[in-house]
């Protein structure tokens, strides 16, 4: 069995949101694979009983914030008794990539991301592949928590359906294949989005009305 976690924040404040890119993904796996099935709640998350090539799958969405994400995968791991190394993956944003593309990795380090952060330390530094998925670079003016809680612009449409069908399919490579197939196959060299995420600016606010909103800020 294999369990396969899109990382985002749940609520109708953050749908389509870059942070969300994971949950997107998961979507469309479901569209694929677990369409007509009924969604359950447990592990403090939306789970999709799915088949991918034959190999029984978990689909996940946590619905704890994504500071807290390590809650979910840890309690369907241990339930499981899955090896986070060949049984686990993980599909989270990246500001690294530009919109449309994504990366498979082995393993690799949390990079600031407070929900791979948190699966680190709930699993103990195992190591467990993730498909890293492009929501674009920041631009100047902001600083790393409000972009990746913006939203897609209407111009970003195309690559946002485009990178979100791709993680998909690698996904799927990488049920079917392997995780190395499945990096020799998607992990196009890509010019860096613009943006640079190490200015510090002062923060542009989405909303601070909203007490959530200024959780997952201070959080992220």
């Amino acid at each position: 069995m294999k369990l396969i976690v899109g990382l985002g924040n749940p609520g109708a404040l953050y749908e389509r949101t870059r942070h969300n890119a994971g949950f997107l993904a998961v979507d469309e796996l479901a569209r694929r694979h677990a369409a007509g099935m009924i969604p359950k709640a447990r592990f403090n998350a939306v789970t999709l009983d799915a088949s991918i090539g034959g190999e029984k799958v978990l689909l996940m969405k946590p619905t704890t914030f994504m500071n807290l994400s390590g809650k979910s995968v840890g309690e369907a791991v241990r339930f499981f008794k899955l090896e986070p190394t060949e049984e686990l993956l993980v599909i989270v944003d990246e500001i690294a990539l530009p919109v449309g593309h994504v990366r498979v990795r082995e393993k690799g380090g949390a990079n600031g991301h407070n929900g791979l952060s948190d699966i680190d330390r709930v699993l103990g530094g195992s190591p467990y592949p993730r498909i890293r998925v492009g929501v674009g670079g920041m631009p100047p003016g902001w600083v790393k928590a409000d972009w990746v809680l913006s939203r897609y612009t209407d111009e970003e449409a195309v690559d946002v359906k485009s990178g979100t069908g791709e993680a998909a399919d690698a996904a799927e490579c990488v049920i079917r294949e392997g995780l190395k197939p499945a990096m020799n196959r998607f992990n196009k060299k890509v010019a860096p989005p613009e943006g640079d995420d190490d200015q510090k600016p002062e923060s542009k606010q989405i909303n601070t009305n909203r007490s959530d909103t200024d959780q997952i800020r201070t959080e992220q």
